[in-house]
């Protein structure tokens, strides 16, 4: 199974990386994740200088932003938004979820947890024909906000997910990369769940990710105790 390493950007921008140099901080870097709350021309100059591909989701804060010369970005020019789909980048299968849970009632990219449930719904054809050609579901699930109780904080701002751990629970994701809260709001960078690694990312992050998985036992059986569970559904 190949190592990819990976470069996570989330919320802040950081000196160590606005530089030059980029290249030669991150040499080995085959793949850049934003989890949102980015400036677009930020992530525009990270992928230029490294010359990989950029996938990333919205954060509840971004918006329309303007270059010097007054064009309009509504994203960053060059990048893949996973944002409500399941996309395939260099042998990963990623899935994202944009925006925060919803504490504004008409706010941009805040949702309760019916309308992320319905989000996650719509992806479940793609999640099921993956599972039957490629023997998983995904490989990440890059969202901005955490799932409930993990990584998440006690505001209504920041707070987590809960249909994400029935997310991990159902389609067993090796990885869900989150941004949005704040370092004193995570009690650890990396909790595992299930069978999933939460990994929270503020500023940047190097990973060095597994890329796929094989067919679990080759089409037999799987134990009862392993059966997929019913899917996901909006209600």
């Amino acid at each position: 199974m190949a190592v990819m390493k990976v470069l996570v950007v989330s919320d802040e921008v950081r000196h160590e990386i606005y530089r030059a140099d980029l290249r030669e901080l991150f040499p080995d870097v085959e793949l850049v994740l934003s989890c949102g709350d980015l400036p677009f021309l930020y992530l525009e100059y990270i992928v230029t200088l490294l010359n990989v591909p950029l996938v990333y989701v919205f954060g509840n804060h971004d918006k329309v932003t303007y270059t010097e010369w007054g064009e309009e970005l509504r994203v960053p020019r060059g990048g893949i938004n996973a944002g409500g789909r399941v996309v395939e980048v260099k042998g990963l299968i990623i899935a994202g979820l944009e925006g925060s849970f919803r504490y504004h009632p008409h706010a941009e990219r805040q949702y309760t947890e019916w309308e992320m449930r319905w989000q996650i719904a719509r992806m479940e054809p793609r999640l099921l024909w993956n599972r039957l050609t490629k023997g998983r579901y995904l490989d990440i699930l890059l969202a901005h906000a955490p799932p409930w109780g993990i990584h998440d904080a006690g505001d209504p701002a920041h707070r987590g997910f809960k249909v994400f751990l029935k997310f991990m629970e159902r389609y067993r994701p090796r990885y869900l990369i989150h941004g949005h809260t704040h370092p004193a709001a995570a009690d650890t960078e990396t909790t595992r769940y299930k069978g999933t690694e939460v990994i929270h990312v503020h500023g940047y992050k190097v990973l060095d990710l597994e890329v796929g998985r094989p067919r679990e036992r080759g089409g037999t059986p799987l134990p009862a105790g392993d059966r997929d569970p019913p899917p996901l559904r909006a209600r």
